[in-house]
């Protein structure tokens, strides 16, 4: 919640950076709404900012309760986006800019690479897809394994028709790389305000150009709010349609899709692998398939599948969908023991389109990251699902750019 010192008028000194007229009284110079670990990022970058100052609002008791905290924590290579994709030039900076970071400051982390299975012709012609697509790229190897490596190597993992490497691709521990953002955020004077719905957004001036005026709930008590602030950045993940709908006219809104991710685990020591295991990709799909990860324990889980649900609080992971997981895992690891499988979590990806393909395709939906035409002072980000964590780092430069350059 906001305390009344947030509240208050707070002294900043000049600055350089927004073309605009912004008043000087306002309460923050940037407010990020959205505090998963794409907005973590994001206000982290701009509270480095010499005379300013930075708010981030999160509607939860804690940062990173939604998406970030539910997901695969795969630090991706960036294989999959499309060249001239956002997604692609982010992933690739972001995944150089979080590894460097990780091991600056000790956030744990692996990169044990990556291999990517194909049981028939048809997705073996997806994995050369694939590879020669990353030889466009830079810092995106990609190699193939032959299957004598493969069985020495990983016994265990089957694969009809081949695999490639991916060597850059790893996990991080995506709670702990948030706290040490959150950290470092509020070492750079930045303020949070927790259990702070946003329920309002006035464009002051014309169309923000005096800033903006930001109302929140908080969660607990009902009581209500106001700030000011002279720029604003929409980083609400999954709430980030309706944020978007607040401030831009009718013609401009936006309707969310959201993808439910099931994931289970897995309580047996073997089969047990040293990769990261993922199906070839299906043009299409709406998710990279059931795949293995693990996590920084070494403990293996599956997930996550592609479930279309209306309501992002929906959660509860959908035990109905284990038989066809344990299916697709079957394929890529058939000694697999059934009975050690159990659901374990589920996470919601914001999409923007019903059935939006993560890999490039006709159904491809890159991410959305602009300065909104006809408005002053408002970064907006939508569909802002895999590979954001990876991009965070990135996502946060791109926007402190819009803004100052």
């Amino acid at each position: 919640m906001f305390s009344k010192t947030l509240r208050s008028p707070l002294a900043k000194t000049s600055w350089r950076g927004f073309a605009s007229t912004a008043r000087r009284e306002a309460d923050f110079t940037h407010a990020i709404i959205g505090g998963g670990a794409v907005g973590l990022a994001i206000a982290r970058q701009l509270a480095a900012r010499d005379g300013t100052n930075t708010v981030l609002i999160e509607r939860n008791k804690l940062v990173g309760m939604e998406t970030s905290s539910r997901n695969s924590e795969v630090i991706h290579a960036g294989l999959y986006y499309g060249a001239t994709s956002l997604k692609t030039k982010l992933c690739i900076r972001g995944r150089q800019m979080l590894y460097a970071l990780c091991e600056a400051h000790n956030i744990p982390h692996a990169n044990m690479g990556k291999w990517i299975v194909a049981q028939t012709n048809q997705q073996w012609e997806e994995l050369v897809k694939v590879h020669k697509f990353t030889r466009t790229l830079e810092d995106v190897p990609t190699n193939f394994i032959s299957l004598e490596q493969a069985a020495r190597e990983e016994p265990f993992v089957q694969a009809k028709a081949g695999i490639l490497e991916s060597p850059t691709t790893g996990i991080v521990d995506s709670h702990a790389y948030m706290q040490f953002l959150l950290g470092d955020f509020e070492d750079r004077g930045g303020d949070v305000a927790l259990q702070s719905l946003v329920v309002g957004v006035e464009a002051l001036g014309e169309n923000g150009s005096s800033g903006w005026a930001i109302t929140t709930r908080d969660k607990a008590s009902g009581e209500e709010s106001t700030v000011t602030a002279e720029v604003i950045v929409n980083s609400a993940g999954l709430g980030a349609c309706e944020i978007n709908n607040m401030i831009l006219p009718k013609s401009r809104h936006m309707t969310p899709y959201y993808a439910k991710g099931n994931y289970f685990s897995y309580a047996a020591s073997t089969p047990k692998t040293k990769h990261l295991i993922y199906p070839a990709p299906e043009p299409g799909l709406g998710g990279l398939g059931t795949h293995l990860t693990l996590d920084i324990a070494g403990r293996i889980r599956f997930g996550p599948d592609v479930e279309w649900v209306d309501n992002p609080d929906n959660l509860a992971v959908n035990d109905a969908r284990l038989p066809e997981a344990i299916e697709q895992i079957k394929k890529f690891l058939p000694d697999i023991q059934v009975d050690a499988i159990q659901p374990d979590y589920a996470g919601i990806r914001p999409k923007l389109g019903k059935a939006s393909a993560v890999a490039s395709g006709d159904k491809f939906l890159d991410f959305v990251i602009r300065k909104e035409d006809g408005f002053e002072g408002f970064v907006n980000l939508l569909g802002i699902e895999s590979p954001g964590l990876t991009a965070s780092l990135a996502i946060g430069e791109m926007v402190d750019e819009l803004f100052y350059k």
